[in-house]
């Protein structure tokens, strides 16, 4: 058995243990946004971001801002994935919707030499972003590169049939996104939460990359970008996805 034909087997699993499980579903949604926020730089524990969204109950000594992006992305998640669920096309409007969510009560309004734009709004950037060295497109490039990019990716859909190319198609989507960097602040956050409405389009379980993996997933990014191949990305994307599903098999059958 190959690395996609077990994870295969692993997602027909997780499929079966999930029928019904509707709090298992919702504390699975906590788990991403927890893993997907700390990657962001938030500190709040797994305990305390199940607390503030279960039970509406702040953590104490953890800054606010912190907590804000939290639910924040929890509301950006639920959103997305009932999009998915219900079909809702891949639309430039669509994304601009998720980002302007993820940044909801954390994003600000920005004045630049181009002219205002507002990341709650879903606006693009009007300013040009760097992570560390690395430096995203120009922004006066952005808003052709989003229209090649959910074109490309609309043509792909109904081509991906198999398993393995549904999977790299959700890959390709948060890599590609991820590197135009349309947003002033949560890009990285909409990559992922892109990449699970393409599984959930296709009705495949939604995944997180770990916390633990921030700097392999960084790696593994630029690796890609460096060598112009997606093959790293996904390789990596793969690993991630079978560690979840382990993870959280492993968990359910205690």
């Amino acid at each position: 058995m190959n690395k996609i034909e077990k994870l295969e087997t692993l997602v027909t699993e997780y499929r079966q243990k999930m029928q019904g499980q509707v709090n298992l579903e919702k504390f699975t949604y906590y788990t991403v946004t927890w893993h997907s926020t700390a990657i962001e730089g938030s500190t709040l524990t797994e305990g305390q971001v199940y607390n503030l969204l279960d039970l509406d109950m702040p953590a104490k000594n953890k800054p606010f801002t912190e907590q804000q992006m939290v639910i924040d992305h929890q509301k950006a998640l639920i959103f997305t994935l009932n999009k998915a669920k219900g079909r809702a096309p891949l639309t430039e409007t669509l994304i601009r919707e998720i980002g302007a969510l993820v940044v909801k009560n954390t994003g600000s309004a920005y004045s630049t030499a181009l002219g205002e734009f507002d990341g709650t709004k879903g606006d693009y950037r009007l300013l040009n972003v760097f992570a560390g060295a690395r430096s995203f497109p120009d922004s006066a490039k952005v808003p052709v590169l989003m229209k090649t990019l959910v074109s490309e990716i609309n043509a792909k859909i109904p081509a991906a049939k198999t398993f393995s190319q549904r999977c790299e198609l959700a890959f390709e989507l948060h890599f590609r996104f991820v590197s135009i960097h349309p947003f002033a602040d949560g890009n990285g956050r909409t990559g992922r939460l892109l990449m699970n409405y393409i599984l959930a389009l296709f009705d495949l379980p939604v995944f997180y990359v770990f916390r633990s993996s921030r700097t392999s997933y960084i790696q593994a990014l630029e690796k890609a970008r460096t060598a112009g191949n997606i093959a790293c990305f996904n390789d990596f994307m793969y690993r991630q996805y079978q560690k979840f599903l382990e993870k959280d098999l492993r968990g359910k059958n205690k």
